[in-house]
């Protein structure tokens, strides 16, 4: 009979292994793309971590690992703390959710990047949430945490309409300034947050059922 720990640990493995292949074939695919352009690596390294995808996907990514590591430390105590797991799984869900309704039509990849995409959209989300489903222990979140977790999409929308108006360039479609103009971009960040906020809403909801 296989041990669950075994079980378990094997699943974290594989998909820590998935999750840092995903973001290195992306990383290599921008390198390779400016270094054929002559462009800057560092402007390269910059846009690579300008997605909410990639930066959601590093955090996936991150807490996977400190799952396998055994050494003690603050910033391994810090990811592995339910609240903070389980805000990486909104994140990551609404990732794959959001690719798949707002961007998935819009650009059909091939060959690395098809599968880059496929590990950081598709892969990823749906292995991270069985992870926090069977290992994030269960009972200890509230609603307030909600509050804190919002923080890291406003930072980021924050973020990238100064990038976008310093550098006329954006992340996504769907909050390019340039050509949406600011009222529609706030719309769509709009929609975005109120499906970030019933995501987490549903996750606090079947955590607290562990309480009753």
């Amino acid at each position: 009979m296989v041990n669950p720990c075994a079980l378990r640990r094997r699943f974290v493995v594989v998909a820590a292994m998935l999750g840092w292949a995903g973001l290195s074939i992306q990383m290599y695919l921008i390198f390779y793309s400016r270094w054929t352009l002559g462009a800057s690596l560092i402007g390269g390294l910059m846009s690579f971590f300008s997605y909410f995808t990639v930066l959601s996907n590093t955090l996936v990514a991150t807490v996977l690992t400190c799952e396998l590591t055994s050494r003690e430390s603050s910033a391994r105590r810090w990811f592995l703390q339910p609240w903070v797991s389980t805000g990486v799984a909104v994140s990551i869900t609404v990732v794959g959710l959001a690719y798949s309704v707002l961007l998935r039509h819009l650009w059909h990849p091939e060959g690395w990047q098809w599968l880059a995409d496929e590990l950081m959209h598709d892969v990823m989300p749906l292995l991270f949430l069985g992870y926090w489903w069977f290992c994030v222990p269960k009972g200890s979140l509230r609603w307030g945490h909600i509050a804190l977790w919002v923080i890291y999409p406003l930072v980021y929308f924050a973020y990238s309409l100064l990038r976008g108006h310093l550098l006329a360039t954006y992340p996504y479609p769907f909050i390019d300034v340039d050509k949406l103009g600011y009222p529609q971009v706030f719309i769509n960040a709009g929609g975005l947050l109120a499906g970030f906020v019933l995501i987490a809403l549903g996750v606090v909801a079947v955590d607290r059922r562990h309480q009753l």
